[in-house]
């Protein structure tokens, strides 16, 4: 998948993942820019979650939204 591609992928799940964690802010957004790992983060402070509960939280968010963008980016 091209950088155009991903990136227009993250623009449009961006949206969804503002409605479920609304404390975190465009420049979080910028800097998760689709990584797995710093959403966690990102949603772990802002929301002041353990890794534990950010993970679940993430996971219920994926079966709700399928989509296969974490697990290839």
């Amino acid at each position: 998948m091209n950088k155009d591609r991903v990136e227009g992928n993250w623009l449009q799940l961006k949206g969804k993942v503002k409605e479920q964690w609304g404390k975190l802010t465009d420049d979080d957004l910028d800097v998760i820019a689709g990584k797995r790992d710093q959403l966690l983060g990102r949603i772990q402070e802002r929301h002041g979650l353990s890794k534990e509960e950010a993970e679940k939280q993430v996971d219920a968010w994926k079966d709700r939204n399928p989509t296969d963008f974490f697990e290839r980016y």
